[in-house]
């Protein structure tokens, strides 16, 4: 349209405000104008069609997005589009909250709607009901539909009475809805004989909204005035009959059964989280209702009984895509998170549960060894086992995991651990998962598969149970009940006690470690379980310090260290697993006593690698035999190994690692020579360098800093000097895409390289400076940029690692060394203004976040060196487009005119606004002229007299206010900010246009 901003913005107020309810409550005049009609004629009466637009009309204003409050004030977001991206009711799950504020009370509370629509789809119901075809009509939909829409309403409309006015409407609401699910037995065996599921599915939408808007208890207490009973065990019936109908039908093509039990899943999971809200606030959290808690025990044993039953009928399917079965795997986990919250709402039937459940399981197993095929029973265990680790353990997310709230408030009367229902369901998975340590027990049970689910198990229970930290509170405890103290023993604590490391903690570990052993060496090949091990349940392990101290103690830990460093059958892991491996045993370091003895243990596991490497490189014949694929494969891994150690780097173990790699420098140069034409070995041996050189550059001295420094300059030499990564492409496409992917990872590797020594000019932890030993980490980093900049093409920017990873390194570079950019020659120069332009308008914020960083070092730089009379950039500061001529041909004026265009003009995050103040007020300083000029051209360009004024004194205001001066000080900064903050709220609006 072509108009202002600001001018759509006051329409939409306006509208909002003035408009939306008058439109309303015609299109409710106009439905309940023709609802007589319609009861005594048929569904194709001309009435039926005004009565139904009308209805989707009312529908559409109710899903608006009321943005103002009753005076009409808000905030509008002036940097974004300001596009709503969501539709109503498009997802099976969609719930979109209605809150008009108090103003539409009367027309949505008082004025009786709910009833007038309940009724009419109620005598349509009963009406039409022989016709089956009548459900799915577009007057029964919409009026459904808008019947869900009224269960959403919540919010300031209803008046602050601590809920009863919000219960008496839902209740009125239900009252009508209830006939859509029950009796939900007849209503399902209805709908599978061929009636239309839409109302049931309507039906369970609506009980998700009610649930959204209220609390647990409120939401039991609305069908108590209508049944005999609350709404949840209402839930829990239809969710149960629809979780029979799952298990009759066995298909796996989605039907309305499956639609059905992800939207009553989302209810229970809406509302077993609004329980859980309060105890972050009060400490104490609040419980279903006791019928409510009946409901979800009996609802968690039929979704068991069920899992189960799918997963016995699916034990002999013949799936070989593992992709897809992994897939399925991340598919069921997050619908077993929404089984967790129903479990742990009565969490003191649901694990005796499980632990019955399993332990037959097992014990049905052992009976029929050799007589009974066991496999519907091992998919069942599976199953178990997933679901066990849902309800026992939340996942970390990074952090040390707490034991879950509910076992924290329950089990109070289990004093002795023993016997406590949490600690028995955690032995009988643990002494399990010992059988697999016994050869033939193993070849007769334990497949990869069932080994995934325990290593998945053991990896998620660890982190929350084994050795906790509770143990040394217990203690404290202990001493102060010697004392005379009285403090009450939970189960919280008997549980810490239990596998803590003075109890069966030790026997615990040692185990995991044995069958960590066993996935290594007994199941050659299983990428996806070893990747399991390494990843999620060994690096669970040492990255808890206590757990370290008897880690590696642990003669089994002891066995797997040996077996890392000697044995055959662990080279034959993924790479990726090698690094992660030796990362892993690295870090177990940090539990030994003292730094000599870590140093020494990092010693003896890499220096089998770290001679390997040294030797062979020193063979005469290494050029005649390298292209041997068991020796690419021999150094691949090995790099690998010391990549993953190096990347362990820890202050206790910081000499070591060090050593390690200063030990096979000169060998990673020969290799990069003798290796030069094969890209997967370069890139394998740059990767190693950057890990070892980030790890290690903050905490070497001045001397060890040299070293480095001069090996990577050494490194960049020989890089360049056989042109390796300026790769020669065909037409082909496929050839194209493959040597671009390749070049891609190797320029990757070099910018995280030059960017890790540029880190050394920021922290520095060594006792004496860098510079004591002659050192210029300047130089080298510059020295990079020369050799990687021509062969990052805009083109190859659009890979986003590796545009992250450029663009990190220039803001960087810009930041810590401003003065070196003129000495850059001109095609490096041309090249870095040319992708700070690109940046700058680029997508992801955070990529454009970092141009403006760079542009305010460089502009910031420039400035102050030119009012202390000296050159700045010189002769750079000449846009290398056309360096000649007037102040328009320099870098500053573009990049002055291409932010201001950004910031008036473009989409973006307000979250870059601060930055981008950082960078244009040094470049207006550099160029105040052309600011004064642009800003007169824009104010011109306004023919409304009340825009040109506003921009006017806008302008003078981002310059003036707040007494802001031409020193760039942090006050100044702060200054501008908030100044251009003011100026883009103020403008903006009638600026930019749509």
């Amino acid at each position: 349209m072509g108009l202002p901003r600001e001018f759509h913005e006051q329409c939409r107020r306006s509208l909002e405000l003035d408009y939306l309810k008058v439109f309303y409550c015609w299109a409710r005049g106009a439905a309940l104008s023709v609802t007589s009609k319609i009861l005594d004629s048929d569904l194709a009466a001309p009435e039926v069609k005004v009565c139904t637009a009308a209805m989707r009309l009312m529908l559409q204003i109710l899903t608006w997005e009321f943005q103002y409050n009753r005076k009409g004030t808000k905030s509008i977001n002036h940097f974004s589009a300001g596009v709503r991206h969501d539709n109503a009711l498009t997802n099976r799950t969609d719930c979109i909250l209605v809150q008009p504020g108090l103003a539409w009370h009367d027309v949505l509370i008082s004025s009786g709607d709910t009833v007038w629509l309940s009724n009419l789809y109620a005598a349509l119901r009963q009406k039409f009901s022989p016709q089956s075809s009548w459900i799915d009509s577009p007057i029964a939909v919409s009026a459904r539909k808008l019947l869900v829409q009224f269960c959403s309403v919540t919010g300031t409309i209803f008046p602050s009475d601590s809920g009863q006015s919000q219960e008496q409407y839902l209740v009125r609401l239900l009252s009508g809805i209830i006939l859509w699910v029950e009796p939900s037995d007849a209503i399902s065996k209805e709908i599978e004989s061929g009636k239309s599921g839409s109302e049931m599915l309507d039906g369970c939408r609506a009980l998700l909204a009610m649930a959204t808007v209220t609390t647990p208890a409120a939401f039991d207490r609305l069908l108590k005035s209508i049944r005999p009973y609350g709404t949840l065990t209402l839930l829990s019936t239809l969710m149960g009959e629809v979780i029979k109908v799952l298990i009759s039908q066995n298909s796996e093509e989605e039907t309305w059964s499956w639609e059905a039990r992800d939207i009553l899943l989302d209810t229970w999971t809406a509302l077993l989280m609004h329980s859980l809200q309060p105890l972050h606030i009060t400490g104490g959290g609040i419980s279903l209702p006791p019928e409510g808690a009946v409901a979800a025990a009996n609802l968690f044993a039929l979704i068991v009984d069920s899992e189960l039953k799918a997963a016995s009928a699916s034990a002999y399917n013949d799936d070989s895509d593992s992709d897809y079965i992994h897939a399925s795997i991340s598919a069921m986990d997050e619908r077993l998170s929404s089984y967790a919250l129903i479990a742990r709402a009565a969490i003191d039937v649901t694990v005796p549960l499980l632990t019955r459940l399993f332990t037959e399981r097992v014990s049905r197993l052992h009976q029929g060894r050799g007589i009974v095929d066991p496999t519907e029973t091992l998919e069942e265990l599976y199953s178990l086992l997933l679901i066990t680790g849902h309800v026992l353990a939340d996942e970390g997310e990074g952090e040390t995991p707490l034991v879950p709230d509910a076992i924290q408030r329950n089990f109070g009367d289990f004093l002795e651990a023993d016997k406590h229902p949490v600690v028995l369901l955690s032995g009988s998975i643990i002494k399990f998962a010992e059988h697999s340590l016994d050869p033939d027990l193993r070849a007769s049970f334990f497949s990869p598969r069932l080994m995934e689910a325990v290593i998945w198990f053991l990896s998620r229970w660890s982190p929350t149970y084994l050795m906790s930290l509770e143990e040394t509170h217990d203690r404290n405890d202990d001493s102060l009940l010697s004392r005379g103290h009285q403090l009450p023993q939970n189960s919280r604590k008997t549980v810490a006690n239990y596998f803590s490391e003075y109890s069966y903690g030790k026997f615990v570990l040692g185990t995991i470690v044995r069958v960590s052993i066993i996935t290594f060496t007994s199941y050659p090949g299983e990428n996806y379980l070893q990747g399991m091990t390494c990843y999620q349940l060994l690096h669970a392990l040492v990255r808890q310090k206590n757990i370290c101290v008897h880690l590696v103690a642990l003669e089994s830990w002891r066995e797997l260290a040996n077996a890392f460093a000697h044995e055959k059958m662990l080279f034959m892991l993924n790479a990726s697993h090698q690094r992660s491996l030796a990362q892993t045993l690295v870090l177990s370091a940090s539990g030994l006593g003292n730094s000599e003895a870590a140093n020494q243990y990092v010693k003896d596991l890499m220096g089998h690698m770290t001679k390997y490497l040294v030797e062979l490189s020193s063979r005469n014949d290494i050029r005649s035999i390298s292209q041997q694929p068991d020796i690419i494969l021999s150094i691949t891994c090995s790099l690998e190994r010391l990549r993953g150690a190096a990347r362990a780097s820890e202050p206790r173990m910081q000499k070591s690692i060090y050593e390690m790699g200063l030990s096979v420098l000169n060998a990673i140069l020969v290799l990069l020579e003798v290796y030069k034409h094969e890209s997967s070995v370069v890139y394998v041996l740059l990767k190693f360098v950057v890990a070892w050189v980030d790890a290690q550059i903050t905490y070497l001295e001045a001397k060890e800093t040299a070293a480095v420094v001069d090996f990577c300059m050494r490194l960049l030499q020989l890089y360049s000097s056989h042109n390796i990564g300026k790769i020669s492409l065909s037409l082909s496409n496929s050839l194209l895409s493959d040597a671009k992917t390749e070049k891609y990872k190797d320029l990757r590797a070099l910018l995280q390289l030059l960017s890790a020594l540029c880190l050394k000019d920021l922290v520095d932890l060594s006792s004496d400076p860098v510079e004591s030993e002659g050192t210029n980490i300047s130089q080298v980093v510059f020295f990079g940029l020369h050799i990687v900049t021509p062969l990052i093409s805009l083109e190859l920017l659009k890979y986003p690692k590796l545009c992250h990873d450029y663009f990190s390194l220039l803001s960087h570079m810009l930041e810590v060394y401003p003065e070196m950019v003129g000495q850059l020659n001109n095609d490096a120069f041309s090249h870095v203004v040319e992708t700070l332009s690109f940046g700058l308008h680029h997508q992801d914020s955070e990529v454009v976040n970092m141009c403006l960083k760079a542009l305010r070092a460089l502009a910031s730089y420039h400035c102050k060196e030119t009012a202390a009379g000296k050159v700045g950039l010189g002769s750079r500061a000449s846009d290398p487009r056309n360096p000649s001529g007037g102040t328009e041909n320099r870098i500053f004026s573009r990049f002055l005119q291409s932010l201001l265009q950004l910031l008036l003009f473009g989409d973006y995050s307000p979250d870059l606004v601060g930055a981008a103040a950082d960078a244009l007020f040094p470049m207006i300083l550099c160029e105040q002229s052309l600011y004064q000029k642009l800003g007169n051209e824009l104010i011109e360009r306004q023919a409304n007299p009340e825009f040109r004024l506003r921009l006017t004194n806008a302008f003078q205001a981002l310059t003036s206010l707040n007494q802001l001066t031409c020193t760039l000080d942090r006050m100044n900064y702060q200054r501008f900010r908030k100044n251009l903050s003011n100026f883009l709220i103020e403008v903006r609006g009638f600026l930019r246009t749509k």
